[in-house]
C-alpha cells in the first residue's frame, strides 16, 4: 500500500490558446489545461459538480475537444503532436488513437451524420474524416473541403442537416459545404472588408439549432451577424453598447428558442441576446478578465428538489416570474433563459453559471494554465503556498480552501523559480526566462525591485537567504551565480564553465552556498571571503546537475539531482559522495529534505514520479505516480513537516501526507511513551535500523513548551503533535472545537477560528438578510403571514433565491432550512438553523386552532433538531467529499461527540480519533477504545516490524489504555509469532498465564464444557490449532438451528480468526482453514449488511459462494441459500437507496421480504451506533493520473487510494479494504492471510 497519501489537489485552469477547449454533455462538462483534460460530473444528491477525472495522454498542447453527440461517455481531443484520441469518460480510458495525422488537428469535431467518425483539420486544411471502427475504418479527405485560400479558424457540422458543414477563415470569410449542393468557398465576408486584403478572423461560429440554414458568426473586429447559408445574405448585424467590446465566443441556448449568449474578450461580461433584437437583452459582469470560450449545457442540471406542476403557462420558464409585474422595461420583458453556461476566462478561470438564477453554481478561479516549475510555503504561515509557472504568474494559495488569494501582475514570460522573503516580509523573489529577476510585494500587489545582471539569459533558480535577509542569489544560463543585496548591490559573481541551474543556501552556515552546473559538478562557495573560487567541487554525476539541497538537520550534508536520473548525497566534511539513490528513469528535478527525520529525502522527476528515500541505506520507501507529467517542485513547511506540496508540468499542485511513513512514532506519542522514544538527536537517528525519531526545531519547541506547563500535560502534548503531524483540511478547526467543548476561555481561541466551522454557542452575525427582518406588517399578522407563506411556496417551486427574505420575514425557519438543503446549499442551511437557535431571527408564533401558541422552549427544541439535521447533512457532504475531519467538526459544533468520533474512524483518521477522544474523555470513550483496537491491529500486522519487541509492546500498550481489554490482549498474544520465551514475555506484560499454563487451562476448560475458555487458552498455548475444530463445530452447530443470531457466534469466530498465520497454513489444518474462511466470509457479509457497507456485501457473498464451490468442506451453508439472501437484500434495500434516478424500480416479492426480515432478526443492532455507514478516506475523490487499477471485488476502476492484496497484483480500493477488514479479517483472495489496510 502506498505510504504517501494524497490529501489535496489544485486543478489547473483552462488554457487560453486554442478555441474549442471546453465542451459539455448531459451532466458532465470538460475543459482542457495545456496537457490534460478535466472532466466534472454532477453529483445529483448534492446538486453540485465535482472533479471526476483527469485525462492525460497528450504530451504536447491540446488543441481541441469535442463531445460525441450520440454517446455521452465519449469525447475526442487533438494535440499539437499530431495526435487524435477518443476517450471513454465512464471507464476513464483511451479507446482509440490516431497518430501522425496530416498536420496538427487545430480544429476537431464529431461528425453529426455518422455514428463513429471524427473530423479534423489543420489550419491550412483539408478536412480529414477518421472513421474509428467498422468496415470503412480509416482516414479519408472530405470531397470538397480542401484547397482553401485562407487558413481555417474553426468548422461546425450542422446538427440536423446531414453532412452540412461551415468553416470560418482568418480573412473573415465562410465556406459552406452540403452534399448535393454547390460548394460555397470564401463567402459572406463582413461588408467592411470586401475588396480589401485586411484580415478579420472568424472568432465564433454556431448553427441555429432550430433552422437548417441560419448561422451565427462572430468576427474578431466586426462583431456578430446572423447569416443565411442558402441565400448567402446577412439577416441581422448585432450591435454592442460600446465600440470597445469585442467577442471571441458565443453559444445558442437550446432551452430558449432564438436566444444566444456571448462573452466579451476584454472584460468578463456575459451578454444575453435574442435574434429579434440587435442589442443585448441583458448584460452581467462576471469577472474582471475577458472570456475565452463558452458552452451551454443542453440539459440544465436537475434539482433534487423539484415539484413543478406540468400545467404551467407554456411561456414561463422554470426560473421566470409567474406573472411579470406591470412596470417592466422592454429589456426585462424577456425572461432570462434557464440554462447553465460553462465559462472559461483568459486568466484560466473556469465556472458554471446559472443564467436563470444569476449565480455561479461552480467557479474554479485563477488556475495555472501551464507547467508549474516551483512551489514554496510562506515561512511564517504554513497555510499559504506560492507557485511559479510557465504562464508568467506567481500565485499564492490558501491550502485549506485550495483557492488563490493573490496573483502577480503577469506578463513576466516564463517564471522558473521563486523564493519567499524570510519571516513576515510578505515579498516573493521570482526568476524568469528572459526578463531577469524581480521582487513582488504581495500586499502592495506590485513589483518593487528588478535585477537585470544576467541580461536576457534565463535565470533558473533564485534563493533568498533566510539567515541573512539582505542577500539574494540567482543562477543563470550565462554561467554565473550572482549574490547581491536586495537593493541590487553585487557582492559576488561566481563564474562556472557552463550554465548554472540550481543554488541553495546552507541552513546551518549563513555564508555557504552550493550550486548545480551543466558541467555535471556540484560546487560549494564561501561568501564571507572575497575569493570567487569554490571551496569544494563534487564530481560523479554523468549528466548535468540541476537542483542542490542542503540538509536542514545534518550539517555539511547536501544532495543533488541530475539528468542522469540519480540523486547523490554528498558529505562536505568527508569531501565525498556517501550515497547514490538510483531508481528514477529520467532527469531529477524536485528535491526536498524532511525537516524532522534527518534521513528522509523526497525527489521528483521527469518520469512523472515522486520517490521517498531512506538515505541511510539508499532504499526507496515509496513511489508515487499520481502526477501526469514531469514533477518539478517539492516543498514542506517546518511547522507541518509531514505535509508536502508538489507541482508539475501537468499544471496541478498536489498535497500529500507523509505521516504513514512514521506510524510507530505517532503511536509512541499516543501511547504516552517517554520523550527518548519520540525525540532524538541527528547522530542516533541516522544509524542504520534506528526507528524514526523527530530531530527538528518544531518537535523540540513542543517539548520545551510542555516542560514549562503544569497540569494536564498529556492534552497539550496530543494536541500540539497532532497539529504538527496532521495535513491541512480541518485538524486545527477540530482542536479549536474540542477546546470549546472542554470549556476553554473564548478569548484564547485563535483569530482564524471564525473562518471555520464554529461551535453552536458562538453567535453568528446574520448580516445577509437584515432588510427582511425589519419588515413590519401593517395588516393583521395572521393574514400577512398567510400571504407570505403562499408567496414563499410559489418561489420554492420556482427554485428562486427570492424566497429567502420571505421565509425570514415570516420566521419560517424550517421551510428555509429545507429549501437550502434541497439545493445543496448546506452551509447556508446551517447558518439559518444556527441563527434561529441563538434567537437571531424573528419567529412569529401564530396561535393555532387547537389553542394558544407554543412556548418558546418548544420552538427552541424544534430549532435544535433542525440544527442537528443541517449539521448531519453538511457533515455527510464533507465526508462524501473525502474530508472526514471537517465532517467531524460539524458534529462537534453541535456537541455530538459520538458521531464526530465515528466520522474520524470511518475516515480512517485513527490516530487523530484517539488523540481527540482521549482529550474529550468519557463521552468519546467507546469510539476511542474501538480506534485503539484498530490501531493495535495496525501494529500487529506490519510484517517486517511486528515480531520486533518495539511493535509488539506498542500494540499491547495501546490495548492496555482501554478498560476490560483482556480479550483484546488475548487476541494480540494469540497472533504473536515469536518463540516461546518471547511469547511468555508478552503474556507477562498482558497479565496472562504462561504458554505452558494456558495448555493446562485449555484442557481443564474443555473437560468442563466451557467452549469460549477452551478456545481462548488453546490459542495462547503451543498448539493453537487444537482450538479450530472445537470453535468451528460450535459455530456449525449453531447456524444449523433456525433461531441463531450473529451475537452468539461472532465472538467465537472473531477469536478463532486470530490464530497465528503459520499454524493456519499447516497441511493438517486445510479443511478447518477452509471452513474458517467460509464462515468468516458469510458472517462478514452479515456484518457488512448491519454496518451498511453496501459496496462490499455482494463481494462477500460471492467470495463465500466461490469457496463453497471450490473447496472440500462440510458447513451447513448452501450456495442457493446465499444467492437467495443476497437477492432479498438487494431487493429490499433498493427502496431506501435507489441506485440510479432512471432505473425502473421493482418492488421486492413477498418471499424476498420474508427472507430479509429473517436476516435482520439475526443481525440485531450494531453496538457502536455511529460507525454504521461506508468508510471514506481522505483523498477518495481525488482523481489520479497514474495507472488505472481495476478492483477485483467490483470490476470497476478505482477512484482514490488503492490497496494491493498479498499477490502484489490484485487491487481493491482502500475504502473497500478497510470495510472488508472490519467485518472479515481474511484477504478476498482466499489465502488465509489477514488483511491490514489501517
Amino acid at each position: 500500500m502506498s505510504q504517501v497519501r494524497q490529501v489535496g489537489l489544485l486543478a489547473a485552469g483552462c488554457q487560453p490558446w486554442n478555441r474549442d477547449v471546453c465542451a459539455a454533455s448531459g451532466d458532465r462538462f470538460a475543459y482542457c489545461a495545456t496537457l490534460a483534460i478535466y472532466v466534472y460530473q454532477l453529483d445529483h444528491h448534492y446538486n453540485e459538480f465535482k472533479l471526476h477525472a483527469i485525462m492525460s495522454e497528450h504530451k504536447k498542447t491540446i488543441t481541441a475537444l469535442s463531445w460525441c453527440p450520440h454517446n455521452p461517455d465519449l469525447f475526442a481531443s487533438g494535440s499539437a503532436d499530431n495526435l487524435v484520441i477518443i476517450w471513454n469518460v465512464a471507464e476513464q480510458k483511451v479507446i482509440a488513437k490516431l497518430d501522425s495525422t496530416k498536420g496538427t488537428p487545430a480544429s476537431l469535431s464529431w461528425c453529426w451524420n455518422a455514428g463513429d467518425a471524427v473530423a479534423f483539420a489543420s489550419h491550412r486544411g483539408p478536412l480529414f474524416i477518421w472513421t474509428i471502427s467498422g468496415p470503412d475504418s480509416g482516414v479519408t479527405v472530405h470531397r470538397d473541403a480542401h484547397s482553401f485560400l485562407s487558413d481555417i479558424c474553426m468548422f461546425r457540422w450542422h446538427t440536423q442537416k446531414k453532412g452540412k458543414v461551415a468553416f470560418g477563415h482568418v480573412d473573415g470569410s465562410l465556406s459552406i459545404f452540403q452534399p448535393g449542393n454547390k460548394s460555397q468557398k470564401h463567402v459572406l465576408r463582413p461588408d467592411s472588408l470586401e475588396g480589401t486584403d485586411e484580415e478579420d478572423p472568424v472568432s465564433a461560429l454556431e448553427w441555429d439549432p432550430l433552422s437548417t440554414d441560419y448561422l451565427l458568426v462572430a468576427n474578431l473586429h466586426h462583431g456578430i451577424r446572423l447569416v443565411d447559408s442558402e441565400s448567402l445574405c446577412c439577416i441581422t448585424t448585432f450591435s454592442f453598447p460600446s465600440a470597445a467590446a469585442s467577442v471571441q465566443c458565443l453559444a445558442w441556448v437550446p432551452s430558449a428558442p432564438g436566444m444566444f449568449i456571448t462573452g466579451d474578450s476584454q472584460v468578463g461580461v456575459l451578454r444575453i441576446w435574442n435574434v429579434s433584437r440587435t442589442t443585448p437583452v441583458d448584460n452581467f459582469k462576471l469577472k474582471k478578465t475577458g472570456f475565452h470560450c463558452l458552452h451551454v449545457l443542453n440539459s440544465p442540471p436537475r434539482k433534487k428538489f423539484s415539484n413543478q406542476s406540468p400545467t404551467k403557462n407554456h411561456y414561463t420558464s422554470s426560473t421566470s416570474e409567474a406573472v411579470p409585474p406591470p412596470t417592466l422595461t422592454q429589456n426585462q420583458a424577456f425572461s432570462l433563459p434557464p440554462g447553465h453556461a460553462v465559462c472559461c476566462f483568459l486568466d484560466g478561470g473556469v465556472g458554471l453559471y446559472d443564467m436563470g438564477a444569476k449565480k455561479w453554481d461552480f467557479l474554479r478561479d485563477l488556475g495555472h494554465v501551464e507547467t508549474i516549475f516551483d512551489c514554496k510555503f510562506k515561512p511564517d504561515n504554513p497555510n499559504l503556498l506560492a507557485t511559479a509557472s510557465f504562464d508568467g504568474t506567481i500565485k499564492v494559495w490558501d491550502i485549506n480552501t485550495l483557492t488563490a488569494v493573490y496573483t502577480s501582475p503577469g506578463n513576466e514570460g516564463v517564471i522558473y523559480s521563486l523564493s519567499w522573503a524570510p519571516g513576515d516580509l510578505n515579498c516573493i523573489a521570482g526568476a524568469t526566462s528572459r526578463n531577469g529577476a524581480f521582487i513582488w510585494d504581495i500586499k502592495k500587489g506590485k513589483m518593487i525591485q528588478r535585477f537585470n545582471e544576467h541580461g536576457k539569459n534565463g535565470i533558473f533558480c533564485i534563493a533568498w537567504s533566510h539567515k541573512d535577509s539582505k542577500r539574494i542569489a540567482t543562477c543563470s544560463g550565462d554561467g554565473y551565480c550572482i549574490i547581491r543585496t536586495i537593493d541590487g548591490k553585487i557582492l559576488h559573481k561566481y563564474r562556472h564553465p557552463a550554465a548554472v541551474f540550481g543554488c541553495d543556501w546552507s541552513q546551518n552556515n549563513k555564508d555557504m552556498i552550493a550550486t548545480g552546473c551543466e558541467d555535471k559538478n556540484v560546487r560549494v562557495y564561501y561568501v564571507a571571503t572575497s575569493s570567487d573560487q569554490p571551496l569544494k567541487v563534487f564530481s560523479g554525476h554523468t549528466e548535468k546537475v540541476f537542483h542542490v539541497r542542503w540538509s536542514p538537520l545534518r550539517e555539511g550534508t547536501l544532495c543533488s539531482g541530475s539528468d542522469d536520473g540519480s540523486v547523490r548525497i554528498w558529505d562536505y566534511t568527508q569531501d565525498a559522495c556517501i550515497n547514490i539513490l538510483s531508481g528514477h528513469t529520467a532527469p531529477v528535478r524536485g528535491l526536498m529534505w524532511n525537516t524532522e527525520i534527518p534521513y528522509l529525502l523526497i525527489s521528483g522527476s521527469w518520469d512523472y514520479t515522486i520517490k521517498v528515500w531512506d538515505t541511510r541505506e539508499g532504499i526507496c520507501l515509496d513511489t508515487v505516480c499520481d502526477h501526469g507529467a514531469d514533477v518539478y517542485g517539492l516543498t514542506c513547511h517546518p511547522r507541518r513537516p509531514f505535509t508536502m506540496a508538489s507541482c508539475s508540468r501537468d499544471s496541478t499542485v498536489r498535497l500529500w501526507s507523509l505521516t504513514p511513513l512514521i506510524t510507530p512514532l505517532q503511536i509512541n506519542i499516543l501511547a504516552d511513551r517517554p520523550w527518548e522514544e519520540i525525540l532524538g538527536n541527528t547522530d542516533s537517528a541516522i544509524e542504520q535500523g534506528a526507528p524514526p525519531l523527530l530531530c527538528g526545531k518544531v518537535s523540540r519547541d513542543i517539548k520545551q513548551e510542555i516542560e514549562k506547563l503544569s497540569g494536564n500535560l498529556r492534552v497539550k502534548k496530543l494536541r500540539w503533535f497532532s497539529e504538527c503531524l496532521s495535513p491541512p483540511g480541518g485538524s486545527d478547526n477540530l482542536w479549536n472545537l474540542v477546546a470549546v467543548i472542554k470549556g476553554q476561555d473564548d478569548s484564547l481561541l485563535p483569530q482564524n477560528y471564525c473562518k471555520g466551522i464554529m461551535h453552536l454557542k458562538h453567535l453568528i452575525k446574520f448580516r445577509t438578510w437584515d432588510k427582511a427582518l425589519s419588515v413590519a406588517p401593517s395588516v393583521s399578522v395572521k393574514y400577512w403571514k398567510k400571504l407570505m407563506q403562499r408567496r414563499a411556496d410559489q418561489l420554492i417551486q420556482e427554485d428562486k433565491d427570492d424566497v429567502i427574505p420571505y421565509c425570514i420575514a415570516i420566521g419560517d425557519v424550517k421551510k428555509l432550512v429545507h429549501f437550502f438543503m434541497s439545493r445543496g446549499q448546506l452551509k447556508e442551511a446551517l447558518l439559518v438553523a444556527q441563527a434561529a437557535c441563538e434567537g437571531n431571527m424573528q419567529t412569529f408564533h401564530v396561535s393555532t386552532p387547537k389553542g394558544p401558541s407554543f412556548s418558546d422552549d418548544i420552538y427552541k427544541e424544534d430549532f435544535k433538531e433542525l440544527l442537528q439535521e443541517a449539521c448531519r447533512e453538511l457533515a455527510e457532504w464533507y465526508f462524501q467529499d473525502g474530508r472526514a475531519v471537517l465532517a467531524a467538526c460539524c458534529h462537534l459544533a453541535v456537541d455530538n461527540i459520538e458521531l464526530a468520533m465515528a466520522y474520524l474512524i470511518r475516515g480512517n483518521e485513527l490516530e487523530l480519533a484517539v488523540c481527540v477522544g482521549t482529550v474529550l474523555g468519557e463521552p468519546a470513550a467507546p469510539a476511542t477504545h474501538y480506534a485503539l483496537e484498530l490501531l493495535a491491529r495496525k501494529c500487529m500486522m506490519i510484517p517486517a516490524c511486528f515480531p520486533s519487541v518495539g511493535y509488539r509492546d506498542l500494540a499491547a500498550d495501546l490495548l492496555l489504555m482501554t478498560p476490560d481489554s483482556e480479550l483484546q490482549l488475548v487476541k494480540l498474544c494469540a497472533f504473536y509469532p515469536g518463540c516461546t520465551e518471547e511469547r511468555n514475555d508478552l503474556h507477562e506484560k498482558c497479565k496472562l498465564p504462561t504458554v505452558e499454563e494456558c495448555m493446562q487451562l485449555a484442557e481443564t476448560a474443555h473437560a468442563d464444557g466451557k467452549i469460549f475458555e477452551t478456545i481462548k487458552y488453546y490459542l495462547l498455548s503451543q498448539e493453537p490449532e487444537k482450538a479450530l475444530p472445537i470453535g468451528i463445530d460450535f459455530i456449525k452447530e449453531h447456524i444449523s438451528s433456525s433461531d441463531w443470531t450473529l451475537d452468539t457466534i461472532y465472538p467465537v469466530l472473531d477469536l478463532l480468526s486470530y490464530i497465528r498465520t503459520e499454524k493456519l497454513a499447516l497441511h493438517t489444518c486445510t479443511e478447518a482453514r477452509n471452513e474458517l474462511l467460509i464462515l468468516c466470509g458469510y458472517v462478514g457479509a452479515l456484518l457488512a449488511i448491519r454496518r451498511q457497507y453496501q459496496s462490499i456485501v455482494p463481494a462477500l457473498y460471492e467470495y463465500t459462494s466461490q469457496l463453497l464451490k471450490r473447496r472440500k468442506v462440510s458447513v451447513p451453508l448452501k450456495i442457493e441459500h446465499l444467492s437467495e439472501e443476497l437477492d432479498a437484500w438487494r431487493a429490499c434495500t433498493q427502496i431506501v437507496n435507489p441506485s440510479s434516478e432512471d432505473s425502473p424500480y421493482t418492488p421486492p416479492s413477498d418471499s424476498q421480504r420474508l427472507v430479509y426480515a429473517a436476516l435482520l432478526k439475526r443481525l440485531k443492532e450494531e453496538p457502536l451506533r455511529g460507525i454504521v455507514g461506508p468508510d471514506y478516506v481522505t483523498g477518495s475523490n481525488l482523481p489520479s493520473h497514474s495507472d488505472t487499477h481495476i478492483s477485483c471485488l467490483t470490476g470497476l476502476k478505482i477512484q482514490g487510494p488503492v490497496f494491493f492484496l498479498e499477490d502484489g497484483k490484485s487491487t481493491i480500493s482502500l475504502n473497500d479494504a478497510l470495510m472488508w477488514a472490519k467485518v472479515n479479517p481474511f484477504s478476498p483472495l482466499g489465502t488465509g492471510i489477514r488483511l491490514n489496510p489501517f
